[in-house]
């Protein structure tokens, strides 16, 4: 149970643009994949394209390929959650860093909005603790 708990907290859940971005890199790039057979030597589906957690690493991708993309490579080789994710104040979640947006989703930024028209309302209608 110590070795799970280990695991779990050095490593985390990919987002959908490092999905991306490591689909792409392994396509493009990888000379160790072929799109009829996957992962040559392995001779099966390429371990990267179904990669949902950091963690392990094909060692090829990580020392050939990955080093192509800095940005990709330096959120996949730290530990823990991306150190430039924002917190999303709603329900926690990680937002990402390079949008302007303030929330991880649109039913949290729906959530904020309808408690922002809840407060306006309030002071507004005399309500609120200071009249």
């Amino acid at each position: 149970q110590t070795i799970l708990r280990k695991f779990l907290d050095t490593t985390r859940e990919l987002t959908r643009e490092e999905k991306r971005a490591i689909r792409t890199l392994v396509t493009k790039w990888c000379a160790n994949y072929d799109r009829e057979y996957g992962c040559l030597p392995l001779d099966c589906e390429c371990y990267m394209l179904g990669k949902c957690w950091t963690g392990a690493l094909c060692r090829y991708f990580r020392e050939a390929v990955l080093p192509l993309d800095l940005a990709l490579e330096a959120a996949l080789l730290t530990e823990g959650p991306r150190p430039d994710f924002k917190i999303c104040p709603i329900c926690g979640g990680p937002v990402a860093p390079d949008r302007r947006q303030a929330y991880c989703s649109a039913a949290c930024a729906k959530k904020a909005h309808r408690r922002q028209q809840r407060e306006y309302m309030r002071k507004k209608r005399g309500w609120g603790v200071d009249n």
